[in-house]
């Protein structure tokens, strides 16, 4: 078979292999298989089925697969549980866009529990594309038997989760300055901002705020400049920020007097002449009162402290003017610097993201639109507050749901308190090996050290319900809304009672049925909405908090919730026999099942994007649950660019889609290459030319090798032990197959998945061109240590490559008559002892080899030409025949250095048109496409007699000619430089 058609059958030759699989229960089989290692434990990370699968969730599924096969043969039992992530404001935003549905309150109108269940549904919308694409691409993962976040199962350990929070003191719900989308009409955590910051270039502006009370540094009339990049604050603008111990200047430019930091003066003013009149530090700055930007913006009420200057330790003269404009909503060190100096507290912006009706003139208008941010400016310009804006590039947040500008919006929410256990995190993460390793005091470590207080509520429907429940008078954030409950569930306005404002945590469905009595069968919004029970306190009616939570607070606590713990399975995580009566108890098979089995991960592994998702989030959960790290072992992997390195958009038209590549060039070619382009942590430009070199660089050489025993071995029968042979050659593969063992068993026992792939492919390269090359007349002969030996690395090699490549290796596997059903149900290879000695010698011999080509190219000597003799060290007698058959030499001679004899003689030369009329005659054979057992007659015209009275035995035995005879006709070619006619006939 060519070449091309080798890889044209490839993709369908594993489709048959993947219908063996599902035939013969392959799957089940491994994980019923006895497991004397016990458990590896191993995490799936939940995708979400709400759109298709791309290639880079091919790259983590694949990744995953690896290690949990390889553990699997080595004698463990793994656990492959699948998971789907089915709540959050992505599923929200899919069914907005399908019903037409721009806000909230639209949302509120059509129906909460009709819009939940349109979410309920999407999410399954590319479930079938998910699960195809997972087997197809051969992760076995058990899709019958998932875990599914929507579920009240998973629900209520998640509430526990916040019930344990709670119980140490975490839980609290704050006025902060929050990340907030007005798009999604929520809040976010500060891992999600970290999924959406984007480098961009916008407008920051220069203001001039009037002095109207001086002291005796500054007068009425001067002007204190401030500087911001956010332009949609300045009508919330309360005072002005100085550093205590900062130089400042008042300074005279064209007339007009100005305050700003000494070191900024250059920066804003440039090469304009400038009249220094004091410099005084920040402290003498403060108190002094400047004119409003936006009058009745904010009502002040009785503070005193509004509009004037405040000393911040937070200042600096980095940027700007050295005079930070505050705003006390819209950031968090002016939150603080509000709390501490009793600055008034006063939005300006609704939660749409417009400004408010008491801003005059903007009133309605979305804060970060251009033709709003222009408005700001004639406002500024009308009062003489405007003095310039400069373009300025910096990292700003995004949604990584809708693609929104966020605004950092003072706001309430439920947080849990990450900053109280950041110790204990710090501890727990200690204990986490990485690949890459710089992750883990990088990325990882920075983020960790960095940690604040994760808010954990949304303001939307599709979510886990908050488990807390508040006496509603008293609470002055949670205004309970009809509007809100859909009318199917009849509450009346009239029987809402008033209350004392206690909020009470439930943890469990079992905890709510004792309070309330009667509990819908979803626990989702709207229903749990409608449960109430009385207050404890004061005997009010507590109802739940609106808010939904974090979906990553749902994945992070799959670990537990993925097992219903802790109202069943507490063998699973806890190490000790569950407490509780339940009729699905998830059991292990009796071979490798013991306490404790399930928890933490051996193993898990995602993009890098989770380190501040997934892998933050699981690690989060486990720390608030007392249960140390939840993973042992992470591979974080790096992302797939196209092949310019431009980051996949479906703008830019450049996304791969994975059905493309596996129907053109199979599963393994592309396994293959996402496992050894780079390392695994580093960005992959992914580049369709370089699966196809990996088709003929690996699957294809070893496939031709795995053809050429067939054909000295049609009925092929496992060589199951390693044979008993004395040739050299024989010995140094079966060393070579020994050392490749070694490595890979070594690599992929610590995640190190490039460090074992590679050395697979250079031992395919050498099992081919060297060791089956330098064969072939010992196969020819019907040689039967080489034919055993061959054998016996073809099945081994199968077993090494099914964690990496696992079509392939079934098939290699079949073709060399493997005894069990699959390959997949074989043990690991046991390592065998390495001699060096062997190694030595035969990369010596090699070496020489390599050297004697180089040395014959600069000669310009064929190889089919002999020559006299090869010097070279010291080697076997075995070794140099090698080495003298590489280099078509007639002699070895030892010698310090590499040196060929290049003098020519008539024997020589004769010697070397035989070897060229035998690579002519197999031209023609192949041509003829003649199989190597037929034999042929072979015809020439022209002058052969020197060649064929000393060669006629050696060029009939190695075309496997019966005659060579003169004649007329055939094709013509060209001996070195003698030219002949040349035709073959079948006998």
């Amino acid at each position: 078979m060519d070449e091309q058609k080798q890889k044209n059958s490839w993709p369908a030759e594993e489709e048959m292999i993947l219908a063996r699989w599902q035939k013969g229960k392959i799957f089940s089989k491994t994980l019923a298989r006895k497991s004397p290692k016990g458990n590896f434990v191993f995490y799936e990370g939940p995708p979400t089925a709400n759109a298709a699968p791309g290639v880079h969730h091919v790259l983590a599924r694949v990744f995953k697969d690896i290690i949990v096969r390889f553990r699997t043969m080595q004698g463990y039992h793994v656990e492959r549980k699948a998971g789907w992530d089915t709540h959050g404001l992505p599923v929200e935003l899919q069914v907005e866009k399908k019903l037409s549905l721009k806000s909230k309150p639209e949302i509120e109108t059509y129906g909460i529990a009709k819009f939940n269940a349109e979410c309920r549904e999407l999410v399954w919308q590319f479930k079938d594309d998910w699960e195809k694409l997972t087997e197809r691409i051969g992760f076995w993962l058990d899709l019958k038997h998932p875990y599914i976040t929507y579920e009240n199962d998973y629900i209520e350990s998640v509430w526990k989760v916040i019930a344990k929070a709670h119980a140490r003191e975490l839980l609290y719900q704050g006025h902060k300055v929050v990340p907030y989308c007005p798009r999604c009409g929520t809040s976010l955590s500060s891992h999600e901002v970290a999924l959406g910051y984007r480098k961009i270039k916008e407008d920051s502006v220069y203001v001039k705020c009037r002095v109207t009370v001086g002291n005796q540094f500054v007068q009425k009339g001067d002007f204190i400049l401030t500087w911001t990049t956010t332009p949609w604050t300045l009508p919330g603008n309360v005072a002005l920020a100085v550093h205590p111990k900062l130089k400042y200047v008042r300074i005279e430019v064209g007339g007009v007097h100005y305050v700003l930091a000494e070191a900024l003066v250059p920066a804003v003013f440039g090469a304009q002449e400038h009249r220094v009149l004091a410099t005084v530090p920040g402290t003498q700055l403060v108190g002094v009162h400047y004119q409003p930007l936006f009058v009745g913006a904010v009502d002040v009420g009785d503070k005193t402290v509004a509009w004037t200057v405040v000393p911040a330790e937070f200042v600096t003269a980095t940027d700007g003017t050295g005079i930070v404009h505050t705003a006390v909503m819209y950031g968090e060190d002016d939150y603080r610097l509000g709390e501490q100096v009793g600055l008034p507290k006063q939005h300006t912006v609704g939660l749409d993201g417009k400004f408010l009706p008491r801003v005059t003139g903007l009133a309605g208008k979305y804060v970060k639109a251009k033709d709003t941010q222009e408005l700001i400016y004639d406002h500024l310009k009308r009062n003489g507050a405007f003095m310039q804006t400069v373009l300025y590039e910096h990292d700003y947040p995004f949604c990584w749901r809708c693609d929104s500008p966020l605004l950092y919006y003072a706001k309430d929410s439920w947080f849990v308190a990450m900053t109280k256990v950041k110790d204990e995190l710090l501890k727990n993460a200690e204990q986490i090996s990485w690949v890459p390793a710089h992750i883990k005091e990088g990325r990882f470590g920075e983020w960790l050290s960095g940690v604040k207080d994760w808010a954990i509520s949304r303001e939307r429907y599709w979510g886990t319900p908050m488990p807390v429940w508040r006496c509603q008078t008293g609470n002055s954030n949670f205004k309970f809304k009809i509007s809100k409950i859909d009318s199917k569930l009849k509450i009346k306005k009239s029987k809402l009672p008033q209350g004392c404002g206690a909020w009470q945590v439930v943890g469990s469905v079992a905890e709510l049925k004792n309070l309330a009595k009667k509990i819908p069968k979803d626990l989702h919004r709207p229903f749990i909405d409608a449960v109430t029970f009385p207050c404890a306190t004061c005997g009010g009616t507590m109802r739940r908090v609106p808010e939904v939570m974090d979906v990553w607070l749902d994945s992070g606590s799959m670990p537990f919730a993925q097992y219903h713990y802790p109202f069943e399975n507490e063998e699973l995580i806890d190490g000790k026999l569950s407490t509780t009566k339940s009729k699905k108890t998830y059991k292990l098979p009796p071979t490798s099942y013991k306490l404790g089995a399930q928890y933490p991960a051996d193993y898990i592994c995602e993009a890098i994007d989770q380190t501040r998702g997934w892998f933050y989030t699981l690690l989060a959960v486990s720390t608030i649950m007392g249960k140390g790290p939840s993973y042992k072992n992470v591979i974080c992997l790096g992302h797939i660019n196209d092949a310019s390195g431009r980051k996949m958009s479906k703008s830019k038209g450049n996304i791969v889609n994975p059905w493309d590549v596996i129907n053109k060039f199979g599963t393994d070619p592309l396994r293959w290459y996402l496992y050894t382009i780079n390392q695994p942590g580093e960005a992959k430009n992914f580049d369709l030319k370089q699966i196809d070199e990996v088709v003929k660089k690996v699957f294809l050489i070893l496939q031709n090798v795995v053809a050429f025993y067939r054909l000295y071995v049609p009925k092929p029968k496992a060589q199951v032990v390693p044979p008993r042979t004395d040739h050299v050659l024989d010995q140094w593969i079966l060393v070579r197959l020994s050392q490749l063992n070694g490595t890979v068993t070594d690599a992929l026992s610590q995640y190190g998945v490039i460090e074992a792939a590679r050395p697979m492919s250079d031992f395919i390269t050498d099992l081919s061109t060297w060791y089956v090359r330098r064969s072939r007349d010992r196969f020819k002969a019907g040689d039967p240590e080489a034919i055993a030996t061959l054998g016996y690395v073809l099945l081994q090699t199968a077993k090494l490559l099914a964690p990496f490549t696992p079509f392939f290796a079934e098939y290699v596997y079949r073709e060399v008559g493997g005894k069990l059903a699959s390959v997949h149900l074989e043990d690991w290879p046991k390592r065998e002892s390495v001699d060096p000695v062997a190694l030595e010698a035969m990369t010596k011999a090699r070496a020489v080899v390599t050297e004697g080509l180089a040395l014959r190219m600069s000669a310009g000597l064929k190889v089919r030409q002999p020559l006299a003799a090869v010097t070279g060290p010291a080697i076997g007698a075995e070794l140099q025949d090698i080495v003298k058959e590489e280099l078509n030499v007639l002699e070895y001679r030892t010698g310090a250095t590499v040196a060929l004899d290049t003098a020519m003689t008539d024997q020589l030369r004769v010697a070397g048109l035989a070897r060229e009329l035998v690579r002519c005659i197999n031209n023609l054979r192949k041509a003829a496409a003649l199989t190597v057992a037929d034999r042929i007659a072979v015809i020439y015209d022209g002058a052969l007699d020197d060649v064929l009275t000393s060669h006629r035995d050696e060029v009939l035995r190695k075309t496997n000619a019966l005659t060579i005879t003169t004649g007329t006709g055939g094709e013509p070619v060209t001996l070195n430089d003698r030219a002949i006619l040349l035709r073959i006939s079948k006998v």
